[in-house]
């Protein structure tokens, strides 16, 4: 997606089309949405520093151009989209003039409330700790107005950083699967949502779909529905179908049998967040998916930038797991499909010990053994 400003009208171009949004002279925010049958969801954003937050979105079946405005329907997800939407939020309300003369205790009050939102993804604090660092520093130097101004061009630079960190991160795991095999093209499974739904653009693991995919290497992908809230159904299969990506959709209990029977060459996943030890929390789902493919000596890849790790962690017994409603796994869409009454457990994330992240980490600095992530993350060790 690209943008420019005429006057009073933003233009957007998206998937090689032009629209208009007005803006009433203010320059916008804009974010973009796919509304499925299960609900809202988020899909990609382009941020322009603006005043007004400018909500589209289309619904299944819709034309692929028919995007309207959606007020205050929308539910972001994927670590790398928590962090940067988290601080996008906090660039409207800088814009507008909030915090007045003190803008640095609204920032980090701002980013403390954000943090709090999804404990297990550590992208949000991450990036509220640098953006924190950074904004006490500008503020010895510079007058409120021009201390929003920089943090609003900090916030700007994630969207940029996140997208090129994560073409990193496809080119070098595609690289490293394609180097331990011998045949023409791979077979990839995948899990929950991983790609431009889940980040600023190109996305982590699905990332590494798409440039197997661009570089003609690409036989075919398997995505899991992932239960209880079908990212990988919903999402995944979205942007595969959107994109021409050869692609097949599994139920989650049909993980292991495809393995199997689908001679797949990887595994490769997202992640939450990736500790010291290299134990990585991911969508629920995930470790049963790494003790299979161990078992199938298939190569399993973790695929994070390196703001998805978090080294102030020694394993992942320190990591807290977020436990979801109930109503996530009992109903779909407000339809119930289970009986009344039954106690639910519904842990979002599990955690996949780094024993069985047998093909490596994969972030944009390169590829890395679970034992190597630290001394790499520290500067003290390059890419396999």
């Amino acid at each position: 997606m690209c943008h420019k400003q005429r006057g009073d009208v933003m233009l957007i171009k998206s998937n090689g089309s032009e629209r208009n949004v007005s803006s009433n002279g203010d320059e916008i925010i804009l974010i973009k949405a796919v509304v499925t049958t299960f609900g809202s969801v988020f899909t990609h954003f382009q941020l322009c520093a603006g005043k007004t937050l400018i909500v589209l979105f289309k619904t299944d079946g819709d034309d692929d151009d028919d995007y309207c405005p959606l007020p205050f329907l929308l539910q972001v997800r994927g670590a790398p989209a928590i962090a940067i939407v988290g601080c996008l939020s906090l660039a409207v309300e800088l814009r507008a003039g909030a915090g007045g003369d003190d803008p640095v205790t609204f920032i980090r009050e701002s980013l403390c409330h954000l943090t709090s939102a999804r404990p297990t993804a550590v992208n949000m604090g991450r990036a509220a700790r640098e953006l924190m660092e950074f904004a006490e520093n500008e503020s010895m130097e510079k007058n409120s107005e021009q201390l929003r101004e920089s943090v609003i061009a900090w916030i700007e630079d994630m969207l940029e950083r996140d997208v090129n960190d994560n073409r990193k991160i496809g080119n070098y795991g595609a690289q490293h699967i394609l180097s331990g095999v011998p045949r023409d093209s791979v077979t990839i499974l995948t899990h929950c949502n991983t790609g431009s739904l889940a980040t600023a653009g190109y996305g982590t693991a699905l990332g590494v779909v798409r440039s197997l995919h661009a570089l003609g290497r690409l036989k075919r992908v398997y995505c899991t529905e992932t239960r209880p809230y079908n990212q990988g159904s919903r999402l995944t299969a979205y942007e595969a179908v959107a994109e021409g990506i050869p692609a097949t959709l599994i139920t989650d209990s049909m993980a292991a049998l495809t393995m199997r029977e689908m001679d797949i060459t990887a595994v490769v996943v997202g992640a939450d967040r990736v500790v010291a030890n290299g134990d990585t929390a991911n969508k629920v789902g995930t470790y049963q998916l790494a003790i299979a493919a161990k078992h199938h000596g298939i190569p399993f890849y973790v695929a994070a930038p390196s703001t998805s790790c978090d080294l102030s962690l020694e394993s992942g017994r320190d990591i807290i797991i977020e436990v979801r409603p109930p109503e996530e796994l009992t109903s779909i869409n407000g339809v119930p499909i289970a009986a009344p009454g039954i106690e639910v457990w519904n842990p979002a994330f599990d955690v996949t010990p780094h024993q069985l992240i047998t093909g490596g980490i994969i972030t944009e600095l390169g590829v890395f053994l679970p034992s190597e992530l630290q001394a790499a993350l520290t500067g003290r060790l390059t890419a396999l």
